[in-house]
């Protein structure tokens, strides 16, 4: 399970708004779309994505008269950490659905790792918090200790040392994000993305409640697709629908 915009955050709102704010201290407007598109990656390289894409570095050559470098990257991290840690407890209940049915996955004797794009120190935070509104993993790995975040494997592979799980095949990654999707992929264990909640959609919960039903069909579809595109073997509407999705790998597991 990946946390935020999947298990917990509706709508991944945490970093995204502090993103905004970061760039906007360098001067550099950026939108909502090319904040969204990177996350889920360790957050200096969603920081770093963001300054490589075209149009963000032509904006910050012609505000700046230099390309970015990496002192800015780090400058701007600095200053990502700063905001985050002051709002993440702000952002840590679990999407409506989570909590019943990962209960109800454990009951059934599966284990619920978890992967992330925060570090050790942001999930210091986020983990305890969640955990006192009833949302609680059996082993959470973050990039801090690794050899790169998604979308490399390795927080899958470290979750499958911890929890003893000896096949990829034992495994699926449930995400919100393309990294997510990409994440399993490169893991080789089947890839689920989840529409209802997640950064791709982009709504907050009132947004969504509030959304035209044929708009939202229109809106989820493409979400679909683009998962799709990047390779999950599964996209499903909510968390609500992972259970059955899961008797259904079994089932042709068999």
């Amino acid at each position: 399970m990946d946390w935020a915009g999947t298990a917990i955050d509706f709508g991944c709102f945490a970093p995204l708004n502090v993103f905004l704010r970061v760039f906007a201290e360098k001067d550099i407007q950026i939108t909502y779309r090319q904040a969204r598109e990177p996350m889920g990656l360790l957050k200096i390289d969603h920081i770093r994505a963001i300054l490589s894409m075209p149009a963000v570095q032509q904006q910050f050559e012609q505000v700046h008269g230099r390309m970015w470098t990496e002192d800015d990257v780090h400058s701007m991290y600095a200053s990502f950490e700063k905001h985050l840690f002051a709002s993440l407890k702000d952002f840590t209940d679990p999407i409506p659905g989570v909590v019943d049915t990962i209960e109800h996955l454990r009951s059934q004797g599966i284990k619920i790792g978890s992967t992330t794009g925060y570090t050790d120190a942001m999930m210091d935070i986020v983990r305890p918090d969640a955990a006192n509104k009833g949302y609680r993993v059996d082993n959470l790995v973050t990039p801090s200790k690794l050899p790169a975040g998604r979308p490399a494997p390795f927080m899958i592979y470290q979750n499958m040392i911890d929890l003893a799980i000896p096949s990829v095949d034992m495994v699926v990654k449930v995400g919100d994000t393309i990294a997510d999707i990409k994440e399993g992929v490169n893991a080789k264990v089947r890839s689920i993305g989840l529409i209802t909640g997640s950064n791709e959609l982009g709504l907050s919960l009132e947004e969504y409640e509030k959304t035209p039903a044929e708009q939202l069909r229109a809106m989820k579809e493409e979400v679909r697709q683009r998962m799709l595109n990047a390779g999950a073997d599964y996209v499903l509407d909510s968390i609500r629908d992972l259970p059955a999705c899961i008797e259904t790998i079994n089932a042709s597991s068999r």
